[in-house]
């Protein structure tokens, strides 16, 4: 069996790039792919031919010098032969192709990371494509169907236990950490403004816990809450007022029972 390659880390600006390299990237490609390792981390190391020279992660390496990374995690392939690695230099990106989606469980992987208040374009996609695979409409991008300042499909919760603390509830730390950075950052008061609103959408709430909360709160926290959409109690009310999209099968059944048709 063969070992597997040595791991180490190098300068950044020492990575040399193949000259032969038939995959190209865009620029926005490698503002995707930055965005993506300043949300998750530098997780897929490069792979070098033992002397500094790229054989995969051309893009990522570009991402990396547009955030000013100094070092870089790589994968030593010298054993590879020069035809090998050349080879590989096609097969890392043409193997990927062919690879495939499961449609229905993107869906629900999208619709529950939407709950959840996480940024949907950090996976990749487009926002016409995550449109298309939530709501299977590619046009709706943005206003009521907007998937990020909506719930697609309305959870329901029975309340359980004691009220639970506040901090339990809800967890912001991401929305603080952006807001301080936005305030000490050189940009204008406004635009500080839009930036620190944009921020909010990092708070994840514990819509279960937030049920709890609201059983055991006074009449004037109820009514805050409903008034939030935290809390659906007049369901009716909610998808007139955009807070709840009914999924296919609910809005079917509203309906056939209701004779009204909520889509």
């Amino acid at each position: 069996m063969q070992d597997f390659p040595v791991y180490k880390k190098i300068n950044t600006e020492s990575l040399i790039p193949y000259a032969r390299n038939s995959r190209t990237h865009s620029e926005t490609q490698v503002d995707k792919i930055a965005a993506s390792i300043k949300e998750f981390g530098f997780l897929n190391p490069v792979i070098v031919d033992g002397e500094s020279g790229i054989v995969a992660g051309h893009g990522r390496v570009l991402a990396a010098k547009k955030l000013g990374m100094k070092e870089l995690p790589v994968i030593e392939a010298s054993h590879l032969t020069d035809a090998q690695r050349r080879a590989y230099v096609i097969a890392d990106n043409r193997l990927a192709l062919d690879a495939g989606w499961d449609d229905e469980m993107l869906r629900v992987e999208f619709d529950e990371l939407s709950g959840m208040g996480f940024d949907l374009m950090l996976t990749g996609f487009e926002l016409t494509e995550i449109n298309e695979i939530i709501f299977d409409d590619p046009d709706k991008s943005g206003g009521d169907e907007n998937p990020y300042t909506q719930k697609v499909d309305s959870p329901t919760y029975t309340p359980e236990g004691d009220k639970p603390h506040l901090n339990q509830i809800y967890n912001n730390t991401k929305t603080l950490e952006l807001i301080e950075s936005i305030k000490q950052s050189g940009v204008g008061y406004e635009e500080q403004q839009f930036l620190i609103a944009a921020a909010q959408r990092h708070t994840e709430f514990n819509f279960s816990d937030i049920a709890n909360y609201y059983a055991h709160s006074g009449a004037e926290m109820q009514q805050m809450m409903e008034d939030s959409a935290l809390v659906i109690i007049d369901f009716e009310k909610a998808i007139e007022n955009g807070y709840v999209k009914l999924n296919q099968e609910i809005a079917n059944q509203y309906v056939d029972e209701r004779g009204i048709d909520y889509e």
